[in-house]
């Protein structure tokens, strides 16, 4: 199977998915069904998805070499070109199976940076954004990733990181420093528009990305955040004043959404943009309930929520998207409050937001 290298052509993409075990097998198929939207996200075309049942992965080639051998059948069966990997692999294992399948091959967290990538659209998140690739991009530093850049193009090659790809690793680690000396500038001036809103309530929306947050925000605050039945349309925090309506100013902050196997990196580098999250009075955790694994995703945000430091927040499971399930009953092994909503169809916002006043009034005695 031969590749011109040098053409940049639409990505035609299987997508590859190891299981522990076969009872392991249903999550990854679900796992693969998220990186298939994440490769929509990225203007990828899928045409196939493999799983291989393996007590661990091949330090080589993550998966065995029969199942390589599978892989490249169906590349040449469907005309593809690249090979997306649902866990990380290894600057050695990226390496080698790229020799053996002659394509371009990557994993979810460098096409999560690529979607990152293309919607960073404010200084700060193109800066965190790069130094998440940048960081990622380190360790793999070897002239194979040089492809990325010159040779294939599309998904990994994209963003303000792209031209770093090919330096050495000092030059990289000063770019890294300078990185996070101009987002520690930025974070003073994040900190002081904070201090000036301490006294204030702040309301976070978290969840899941696409789960319906920058939506639910625009309802509750009459803003007009950008909306887009995507993965990631928002990347920056935007928070609104509300002084009509609530016991006391009331400040509400839409946020990136969060999804499974998020890097590492990003994690990292969105901190103080999540700090949003971690300073808030009260947090309202959107649910996409038309999803079949909510709850899946639910114990997924709490996870990114304790890695930032926000767990201990009080919060509100807010089950967006009841219109597409009318008898949908809310999981009760969960204890807090939850509220059934539609954004878009403005159903159970007048519910919700009594609880948001009520919550707000506790504030407001409490402090004033």
């Amino acid at each position: 199977m031969a590749f011109d290298l040098n053409k940049k052509e639409i990505e035609k993409a299987v997508l590859v998915g190891l299981a522990r075990s076969s009872q392991d097998k249903l999550e990854v198929e679900d796992s693969l069904d998220e990186l298939a939207e994440l490769a929509f996200s990225a203007n990828a075309k899928v045409i196939g998805k493999m799983i291989q049942v393996r007590n661990r992965p091949n330090p080589a080639l993550y998966v065995g070499t029969g199942f390589v051998e599978m892989i490249k059948e169906k590349l040449k069966a469907e005309d593809g070109n690249t090979v997306i990997f649902d866990d990380t692999l290894s600057p050695a294992q990226q390496r080698n199976l790229e020799k053996e399948l002659e394509c371009k091959v990557i994993d979810r967290p460098i096409l999560i940076l690529d979607i990152f990538a293309t919607r960073a659209r404010t200084a700060g998140s193109r800066l965190q954004v790069e130094l998440a690739q940048l960081e990622y991009t380190l360790p793999r530093l070897t002239g194979a990733w040089t492809h990325f850049s010159k040779q294939y193009g599309g998904i990994g090659a994209k963003g303000p990181g792209e031209t770093q790809l090919e330096i050495d690793r000092r030059q990289v680690r000063t770019k890294i420093t300078q990185l996070k000396n101009r987002l520690k500038k930025l974070d003073v001036q994040r900190a002081t528009q904070r201090k000036r809103r301490q006294n204030l309530y702040k309301v976070a929306l978290v969840g899941y990305t696409n789960a319906g947050k920058s939506t639910l925000f625009n309802v509750l605050t009459k803003a007009e955040v950008r909306v887009k039945n995507m993965l990631f349309t928002t990347l920056d925090s935007t928070t609104r004043v509300m002084s009509t309506g609530y016991p006391s100013v009331t400040v509400f902050s839409d946020t990136v959404g969060f999804i499974k196997k998020l890097p590492h990196q990003l994690v990292e580098s969105f901190k103080s943009t999540l700090e949003e999250v971690a300073l808030a009075d009260l947090l309202l955790h959107v649910v996409d309930c038309s999803e079949e694994n909510y709850a899946e995703r639910i114990s997924h945000t709490r996870e990114i929520l304790r890695e930032i430091g926000a767990d201990k927040v009080p919060y509100l499971l807010v089950y967006n998207k009841i219109d597409r399930v009318p008898d949908f009953v809310p999981n009760n092994e969960i204890s807090t409050k939850s509220f059934g909503v539609s954004a878009t169809k403005k159903i159970g916002i007048k519910q919700l937001q009594a609880e948001i006043i009520l919550q707000s009034d506790k504030f407001s005695t409490k402090n004033y």
